[in-house]
């Protein structure tokens, strides 16, 4: 009889368990989760973060942990921000952050993409007629101007500063369009 006992609540303990909530431990690791993906948000420059679709209350909230100065304010305001995080995707704001961090095999492809490009548009002229065929919008009279300083730079040994102006505005276009694609 007392083995029928065991062996009923025994069967009962493992039907239970399918169906029931998380334990209070993970919840905790859940939220403490939470918590550490907020204060990757706040740690981000403020251009990826702008990057980042985010709920206002949770931006607003963000903006407020650059200004808190104390370590038990900062303490309490990240546990606020865990808080906010759990009525979130966050899943969906951990491939924003790869994505604008550079972290992410898409952000990678379009770094080399823009690579690829400036490398094309300092070498041949034809490939400026090439991106601006697939790209209508671009400013062909600032790309020719930026071209040609680039490629004055490197004929004098000076620093590449007008091909890395190319490299971020090409950057900009090609995230703009593969933005509006997607």
């Amino acid at each position: 009889m007392i083995r029928e006992r065991l062996d009923h609540t025994a069967g009962d303990a493992t039907a239970g368990d399918e169906g029931e909530a998380p334990s209070k431990s993970q919840r905790k690791r859940d939220m403490h989760a939470l918590q550490a993906l907020g204060a990757e948000l706040v740690d981000l420059r403020r251009d990826q973060l702008q990057r980042i679709d985010l709920p206002d209350e949770l931006r607003e909230a963000i903006e407020f942990a650059h200004r808190v100065t104390s370590h038990e304010g900062r303490r309490r305001h990240m546990q606020y921000l865990g808080k906010l995080m759990r009525q979130v995707d966050a899943d969906s704001i951990r491939a924003a952050i790869a994505l604008a961090t550079g972290e992410s095999r898409a952000a990678v492809a379009l770094m080399h993409l823009a690579e690829r490009w400036r490398e094309r548009l300092l070498e041949d002229d034809a490939a400026l007629t090439e991106f601006v065929a697939a790209h209508p919008a671009a400013d062909v009279q600032w790309l020719r101007a930026t071209i040609r300083a680039a490629r004055r730079e490197h004929a004098a040994g000076q620093g590449p500063r007008h091909a890395r102006e190319l490299y971020r505005w090409l950057h900009e276009q090609l995230d703009s369009q593969a933005t509006h694609e997607g």
